[in-house]
């Protein structure tokens, strides 16, 4: 006879279903989609899989591939939800990761050459960190203070950015012949490559350690800390939190703070372990990207490592399957996962709550009938 269910394990159960499961059922409808769509180019959608996943997970560079694409994803996912939980919208990743990778540029510029690794990498990674949070803290002053809607601000604030750093780099930092600066003199990352050669020619570098750290800080900043509590508290119900003591405005900065700081780290990624430069137009997009990473793991740290890691294998899958299907097909697959998530996720979640306030009724008929 089994033991019986203790309320604890119980628990945890019903959040490991709520948590799982709607996302595995937008998958699920995401796959048959993409099934309909590989079907209607007379491909067989098993033979088209098959390669997306032998051309990403199944050899050295195209795992170092999807590995370096969700290190930037990673992060400027972590950068929005940071701000979602506390009921805001972050639209200026892009804008804060093309900062923080020209900040950390800079860094490795000035510093002299044969400067301590120890040193060097840090001090980069800050600067990265420090414009970022910058580059964030304009929206969130002019949200705290004024009232003003975040999500345009960020959303101009891009333009804004990436103008003013295409102005710098074309008229003063420029290499003759190109839209990057020189290369930096201290600060830059081993890739993988220089310690497995099974990895050659792969982007894949050591600033994946900075994304895996920020990920257990902002897990531990919002679940185990009393400002991760306030941020949430925020985020739920700022009336509340601001009768309960918490200065919503000083939560708000900081909240902006913080995600343009990751997003900024990002940046390193690019600069500091692939190409040891700024380059005009890097972020290629990974700053929007990241709202669908986070929308994706439901905001949750742990559930945006899983899904900047989705959203790369299909980013890099889309190469390895050219030669069935139009690498557009894979964009619309990850367009379909985003529709599946933001449909099915509200509906399991209502049929999960129906389901349970169905057991809850036959329970109590059973113990009245007893």
């Amino acid at each position: 006879m089994s033991a019986p269910i203790t309320r604890t394990q119980a628990s945890v159960r019903r959040h490991l279903e709520a948590t799982l499961l709607p996302p595995i059922v937008a998958l699920v409808v995401a796959m048959v989609v993409g099934d309909v769509l590989i079907l209607s180019y007379g491909q067989s959608p098993s033979t088209v899989y098959r390669l997306l996943i032998d051309g990403t997970w199944g050899n050295s560079y195209g795992f170092g591939q999807v590995i370096y694409k969700a290190t930037t994803l990673s992060c400027t996912g972590l950068a929005f939800a940071l701000a979602a939980r506390a009921g805001l919208f972050n639209v200026g990743a892009e804008g804060q990761l093309a900062m923080g990778g020209f900040a950390a540029a800079l860094a490795g510029l000035a510093l002299p050459a044969g400067t301590p690794a120890l040193v060097a990498i840090p001090l980069c990674a800050i600067a990265a960190m420090m414009a970022g949070a910058a580059t964030g803290a304009l929206p969130g002053v002019l949200r705290a203070r004024f009232g003003a809607s975040e999500v345009i601000v960020t959303i101009m604030l891009n333009f804004v950015v990436l103008a003013l750093l295409n102005y710098i780099i074309t008229a003063h930092l420029h290499v003759p012949e190109t839209l990057h600066t020189p290369e930096m003199q201290a600060g830059t990352v081993a890739r993988f490559a220089d310690s497995f050669e099974s990895f050659h020619g792969s982007a894949a570098n050591w600033t994946l350690i900075a994304s895996i750290v920020a990920t257990a800080a902002v897990w531990y900043f919002l679940f185990r800390s009393k400002g991760g509590y306030e941020l949430r508290a925020v985020g739920l119900q700022p009336d509340a939190a601001e009768y309960g003591g918490v200065s919503v405005s000083g939560v708000i900065l900081r909240a902006m703070m913080w995600s343009g700081a990751i997003a900024g780290l990002g940046g390193i990624n690019f600069v500091q372990g692939y190409k040891g430069y700024y380059e005009e137009g890097f972020a290629a997009g990974s700053g929007f990207l990241g709202i669908a990473v986070a929308l994706v793991g439901r905001n949750h740290p742990i559930g945006i490592i899983f899904a900047a890691l989705l959203f790369a294998t299909l980013s890099q899958g889309g190469l390895a399957v050219n030669a069935l299907v139009p690498k557009q097909l894979v964009d619309i697959l990850q367009a379909v996962v985003i529709l599946a998530v933001a449909t099915a996720v509200p509906e399991v979640q209502r049929q999960m709550r129906v389901a349970a306030a169905a057991l809850v009724r036959t329970a109590a008929a059973r113990k009245a009938a007893s």
